[in-house]
């Protein structure tokens, strides 16, 4: 009897996380989301490991909501194009002749090879395979050496077409058919920015890269700051102090958290032109995180940005881009000023890759536990209930 109540009061002392090891990674999210902030933990090793929950991620978010390929600034002229993997689906965004962009599928409607790679532009949208060559809008314009065949009519054929819309400069794609328009989603940000007139930013680089780690690592760890003075130690942590951030409840369709900057960067400054901002304002950077996984760094002199997506369970495809707000198009020093703050986020991001890879070889472990979250991670418990809301939802 005294062994059975001993075995009792072992089992009530142990920590949810370890009564509830039999769970799966779905259902210790949901446990995970289910108190209140003040309470919270970072979320269960298993929702960054198995292989199960990203394919959950990529049927009830990646393929449900808006995914970000970029700045529309990079797609200027007509068959300026870009290409990607959206939740296994081949796709290109690309500049037609009227000016108007369009999302279509990258997959030719004869035997289904890929069509466009990259970046780059194009007059026609040849196949690689048997040249059937297509309009920039899609239709078919010839096919060699399909006269014989009866039942072929060029006129039938024309690539699916995805949607696509443009909000404040960037480019957004989906594959769901349903979801609530992009200005919709993302009002309350466009009132929050305004006087930024994110539109008006023009890129002036953009990358691809791949690191070793989940993509909700990278996610997290732009999401908080909390993490700047020790990751960043040796390039911007001695900037970044901690009392000046604020992180308020995020909104169903993203997240922020707002630092005040000094004018040791200039850049990152109104400009003296610019009398849209008052105050504080005039030094206040956004670090907005646009669900699921557009990250933007948003001060009144420059953006960078990262938009990510899932490679497999331990690697994430990473978009990384920047530039200029317009008010600084016409100041000489500029694009010098520009150049060295580029080197600057070369190595913030070198710093970023080590702690991320890091935290993912972590979460491996099975000795890992997760533990209670700061009050600067506020943003961090706002992006699981986002995503347990998405898979919670496709399961209903």
């Amino acid at each position: 009897m005294v062994r059975r109540e001993n075995e009792h009061q072992t089992i009530r002392n142990r920590s949810p996380f370890e009564r509830d090891a039999n769970m799966n990674a779905v259902q210790k999210l949901q446990q995970n989301v289910a108190v209140p902030f003040e309470q919270a933990r970072a979320m269960p090793p298993e929702v960054y490991t198995s292989g199960t929950f990203l394919e959950h991620e990529l049927s009830d978010i990646f393929s449900k909501d808006w995914f970000c390929v970029g700045r529309a600034s990079a797609l200027d002229k007509p068959g300026d194009y870009v290409t990607l993997e959206l939740a296994g689906q081949p796709i290109m965004v690309i500049r037609d002749k009227e000016g108007v962009l369009r999302a279509q599928s990258n997959v030719c409607l004869h035997r289904m090879s890929t069509l466009l790679s990259g970046r780059g532009n194009t007059r026609s949208i040849v196949c690689p395979y048997h040249a059937w060559t297509y309009n920039l809008d899609g239709t078919l314009r010839g096919a060699p050496a399909m006269t014989l065949n009866e039942g072929f009519c060029k006129d039938g054929y024309k690539l699916p077409v995805v949607r696509c819309e443009e909000w404040l400069g960037w480019v957004f794609v989906s594959l769901n058919p349903d979801v609530p328009n992009v200005s919709e989603q993302l009002a309350e940000v466009e009132s929050l920015v305004s006087g930024y007139d994110m539109t008006n930013y023009t890129e002036t680089f953009f990358e691809t890269h791949l690191w070793d780690t989940n993509w909700k690592v990278l996610a997290e760890n732009f999401m908080e700051s909390y993490h700047l003075p020790v990751c960043h130690a040796g390039t911007i942590g001695g900037l970044s102090k901690l009392d000046e951030m604020v992180c308020p409840p995020g909104l169903p369709a993203f997240n922020y958290h707002t630092i005040l900057k000094d004018d040791s960067l200039k850049i990152a400054m109104a400009h003296k032109n610019n009398t849209r901002l008052k105050g504080d304002m005039r030094r206040t950077t956004f670090l907005l995180a646009i669900y699921p996984s557009l990250l933007i760094t948003l001060t009144p002199g420059y953006f960078w940005y990262l938009t990510l997506h899932p490679d497999g369970v331990g690697k994430v495809r990473i978009g990384f881009g920047g530039g200029m707000s317009d008010d600084y198009a016409n100041d000489p020093d500029a694009q010098g000023n520009f150049t060295k703050l580029k080197d600057l986020l070369d190595e913030v991001n070198v710093e970023d890759r080590g702690c991320t890879e890091k935290v993912y070889r972590g979460l491996c472990s099975t000795l890992a536990k997760p533990g209670h979250l700061s009050h600067l991670e506020r943003p961090n418990y706002d992006f699981a209930q986002y995503i347990n809301a998405m898979i919670t939802a496709a399961k209903a």
